[in-house]
């Protein structure tokens, strides 16, 4: 009897077990959702960061709760204002934090594509705020990162194509720079080339996002294929809006379109 009675608590044990991880994971997966798609569908910056905020707190250490911290931040951080000293430094802080959310999802998840490209992300904000010459190694951990989530390919085709575009942004607007100097602080490695090429991977593993369209089309304009430019202006004109920024690139293709209409 007591055989069975010992059986029974601990088969009681097991249940309960499996029922609060159940709960646990449909709880988490729940706040991730409805943060996703106020990012995706609402375009709510805020109400996001409330939201993954509130996850962290119920199911701290998570690295799917970190990476979508350093999204949102990012995003955050965008749309901050940036005319005085001041305002500038609480916009590079949020960067910060931003990165500093993607590194401890790394550190969580090292085989996971989405936790390096969100690294890339926040670093490469932060690079570009301070300046690619005053922050070269930042620059080489972008790429690093970059190429770190493409050699674990997984994560699906938007986190490849936004990894391979990120890739080539970087040698995009590394390569703005004077070569020698460059070359001096380790930056050599940038060339439009590979920036084509790379563009040229994202939009085919991820198509119809404006995003990519746009700057494959400036980086066609600065190597003067203005055929190969206006087709990528034409697919952001037919591309579907899919992120709070799209009415910008919409724009900014049309301008770009009428620019280069005769070349």
């Amino acid at each position: 009897m007591k055989i069975q009675k010992y059986f029974f608590v601990f088969i009681i044990a097991v249940i309960s077990l499996c029922s609060y991880n159940v709960v646990y994971c449909q709880s988490l997966d729940e706040l991730l959702k409805k943060g996703d798609n106020y990012l995706d569908v609402d375009f709510n910056n805020q109400k996001a960061l409330e939201i993954f905020q509130n996850a962290d707190n119920k199911f701290p250490n998570n690295w799917e709760v970190f990476w979508r911290l350093s999204r949102t931040n990012v995003y955050i951080a965008e749309k901050m204002p940036d005319n005085t000293s001041g305002l500038k430094d609480a916009q590079l802080a949020v960067y910060q934090l931003a990165y500093d959310y993607a590194n401890k999802s790394v550190k969580l998840a090292p085989d996971k594509s989405i936790t390096y490209l969100r690294r890339a992300v926040a670093n490469g904000r932060i690079a570009l705020f301070k300046g690619v010459f005053s922050v070269a190694g930042v620059v080489n951990a972008v790429k690093a990162d970059c190429e770190k989530a493409i050699s674990l390919g997984n994560g699906g085709n938007y986190t490849q194509g936004l990894a391979h575009y990120v890739l080539a942004r970087t040698n995009d607007q590394v390569s703005e720079k004077w070569a020698p100097a460059r070359a001096v602080i380790g930056l050599g490695w940038a060339n439009m080339d590979n920036a084509i090429k790379e563009y040229e991977t994202a939009v085919k593993l991820y198509p119809n996002f404006r995003m990519f369209y746009l700057d494959f089309a400036k980086a066609y304009i600065k190597e003067d294929e203005y055929i190969k430019a206006k087709e990528m202006l034409k697919k952001v004109l037919e591309s579907p809006k899919r992120e709070e920024n799209d009415d910008e690139a919409l724009a900014e293709a049309k301008n770009l379109s009428e620019k280069i209409r005769n070349k």
